[in-house]
């Protein structure tokens, strides 16, 4: 037997009814949000080692948590998972006219400048950094703001702005460790933070996700000094 979308939908409303399951009853979405974020770096983690069956896997798991959130939502009267899905597909049919319309895009670049282009449109009071939650891991932020301060159009006006500086870097890095050196840590703080938000700009620069960079170079650590069959 296969089960679909809506078997989810039906299944969750069940274990949240008085037949269902009290752990699942009691939960509400500030208590399950802690699970959402785990299960979406669950996802990175399978995307990362590239075993499809465990992206399978995590992928069911964070859907169930995006179904979890929709019941609750059902039972406050605010929206249900229909209307999330309606929401989701007339969205992707709006911002693809290039694709269901007679707007002509060639390139990966001219349709993200567009759908942001179109995300602006759709809200004119939006700022330019609305939509970076502040709850993203600093390094992704950094570059995520790096990215939005110099949208498509306006690149060549900030570039000089946001480019990275080798020598400011290198100032920052001397700075740091000179009071280090001097067990002042709190001193170290803003000059390592500038240091690490120059990183993201070069990686900004170098067309390289900084977050994924930073990651792999995590497991390299790790992999080098703390082998699993040592």
């Amino acid at each position: 037997m296969r089960f679909t979308f809506d078997d989810l939908v039906a299944l969750m409303a069940f274990l949240r009814g008085p037949q269902g399951c009290p752990w699942d009853r009691e939960q509400t979405p500030l208590l399950l949000a802690p699970y959402l974020l785990e299960e979406a770096h669950e996802v990175l983690d399978a995307i990362t080692r590239g075993h499809p069956a465990d992206l399978r896997d995590e992928l069911g798991d964070l859907l169930l948590q995006v179904v979890f959130h929709a019941q609750m939502a059902h039972e406050a009267g605010t929206f249900d998972a229909d209307v999330v899905v309606d929401g989701l597909v007339h969205k992707l049919l709006d911002r693809h006219p290039h694709v269901f319309g007679d707007l002509r895009l060639g390139t990966p670049a001219e349709v993200k400048a567009h759908w942001e282009e179109l995300k602006r449109r759709e809200d004119p009071r939006r700022d330019r950094f609305d939509g970076i939650p502040a709850s993203l891991p600093a390094l992704a932020r950094a570059q995520k703001l790096l990215e939005r301060a110099a949208p498509p159009g306006e690149a060549e006006r900030v570039a000089d702005a946001y480019k990275p500086d080798a020598s400011a870097a290198l100032a920052d890095a001397r700075t740091a460790l000179e009071a280090l050196n001097t067990a002042a840590p709190d001193v170290a703080a803003e000059p390592l933070g500038r240091l690490l938000f120059a990183a993201a700009a070069l990686a900004q620069a170098s067309g390289v996700d900084a977050e994924s960079a930073l990651r792999i170079a995590c497991d390299r650590f790790v992999g080098e000094f703390f082998p699993r069959n040592s």
